[in-house]
């Protein structure tokens, strides 16, 4: 199987592209995209390469960087609410901001990946976002603390899309595996705060609320020094830098291309994933109290936090078999909307396994729509693409929320609220479809 491409070259010529086949013989894509391997070959390579060791630790712990200092205001929300006064509305701005931020600030990412190179942005973002974390603490009024969450919120927006370009720069051959080691330190950044805040580092800190949110700044500067000191370095050819293998590579275009379908078609699909769990972590608990069982929040959303862990950990295993595979995407969307109706028709003792099933169907979603930017585009498109994703997503993700909560005021029925999260699972099953059908999935 051949076709014909530029070289690049002075004189124009056309020379073909090698296909590869992996280890079950399957054609694969052109030489700028990313080979898929078994779980075997991978864990022989990571097992052999030091290098490979150190970026896997390096992805986790930045994957950690990403939700830490986010996660860490949740517990202490009736502790600051009390002491800045705060309106209900003010609270759900001060949680949704930074959901808005990484849908806001993601192009500039792209920016800065262009001008500065990947490693930079990365490490500034991080940077940004413990200097933010750090400014919570010494905020004296609602405005300085809202100043202060939107700098890190900006900062988490700017990691995002250096992520994806790390993983493909790091490590080229095992694009699903790294991929799936960020994602799995992210959403253990999700729980760490969660489980640690308030039976631990609120009584250490005598119940200063500042000094418990400044805290949550300090892993994540360590992890910016820890980067810089043992990021891989470039190897290769300028010719092999240039192709986009190499972490300091900055590529030239920073403004995704609108036209490109492929850019909407991976917006659309990560954003059901996206607008599905937030609308569902935002509507639960009141959806349950008015439900008359408020004994059921507590569990479940404990499951629709945790539920994803699971899905993460199996992929780091499973993660190279299910590259590019159009049947998970189908499998989670449809799981997605029977767990949407058992939260709405059954509620009793399946609401924690309802909750637990559409975590654990999102966040594996979540983790290998992460890995398709890297794997679909070209090295220097990988960026700007995966900031007009995180554009699309997040950004859907808040008019979805919005959608649900005008669905239950206007009709009446706590049970519309869900109206727009099961046809986020419906988008997901068509939107894999459509990808398949462009065979960008198999």
């Amino acid at each position: 199987m051949k076709q014909l491409v530029a070289d690049g070259g002075q004189n124009g010529r056309q020379k073909p592209i090698r296909y590869n086949s992996n280890s079950r013989g399957e054609m694969l894509p052109p030489d700028w995209q990313v080979q898929m391997l078994s779980f075997h070959e991978c864990k022989m390579r990571v097992r052999f390469s030091k290098d490979t060791l150190i970026a896997v630790v390096l992805l986790w712990i930045c994957g950690t960087g990403l939700r830490l200092t986010i996660l860490a205001v949740p517990p202490l929300l009736p502790l600051i609410r009390s002491d800045l006064h705060l309106s209900a509305t003010a609270v759900g701005l001060l949680i949704s901001l930074p959901v808005a931020l990484f849908s806001l600030a993601a192009l500039p990412g792209s920016l800065l990946i262009a001008r500065l190179g990947t490693l930079r942005t990365l490490v500034g973002g991080l940077l940004i976002v413990a200097l933010g974390a750090a400014l919570r603490g010494v905020s004296p009024n609602t405005a300085t603390l809202f100043g202060a969450t939107a700098i890190m919120g900006c900062g988490v927006a700017i990691m995002q899309p250096s992520m994806p370009v790390i993983v493909r720069q790091w490590l080229p051959a095992h694009v699903g595996f790294g991929t799936a080691t960020y994602s799995n330190g992210l959403m253990m950044g999700q729980l760490l705060p969660t489980l640690i805040t308030l039976p631990l580092l609120l009584p250490w800190l005598h119940g200063n609320w500042r000094l418990s949110l400044a805290m949550w700044s300090v892993p994540v500067a360590l992890t910016a020094v820890i980067v810089v000191l043992l990021a891989p370095r470039p190897t290769g050819t300028p010719a092999q830098m240039n192709a986009g293998n190499s972490f300091s590579t900055a590529p030239a275009k920073w403004w995704p291309d609108w036209r490109n379908s492929l850019v909407w078609r991976l917006g659309i699909m990560f954003g059901s994933i996206n607008a599905a769990y937030f609308a569902a972590n935002a509507f639960l608990p009141v959806y349950l109290v008015d439900a008359a069982r408020p004994d059921l929040v507590s569990r479940a959303v404990t499951a629709l936090n945790f539920g994803q862990l699971p899905g993460s950990f199996l992929l780091l295993i499973f993660a190279g078999r299910l590259e590019r595979r159009v049947w998970p995407y189908i499998a989670a969307g449809s799981l997605e909307l029977v767990s949407v109706l058992g939260l709405v028709f059954a509620i009793g003792k399946w609401t924690v396994v309802w909750a637990g099933l559409l975590s654990f169907c999102s966040g594996s979603a979540l983790i290998l729509g992460l890995s398709l930017p890297p794997l679909l585009s070209a090295p220097g498109d990988v960026a700007r693409t995966s900031a007009a994703m995180f554009t699309v997503s997040y950004g859907g993700a808040v008019i979805v929320a919005l959608i649900s909560g005008a669905a239950w005021d206007l009709g009446g029925n706590p049970r519309l609220a869900f109206v727009p999260i099961g046809l986020c699972a419906i988008l997901l099953v068509v939107s894999a479809m459509v990808l398949r059908h462009k065979h960008e999935l198999i």
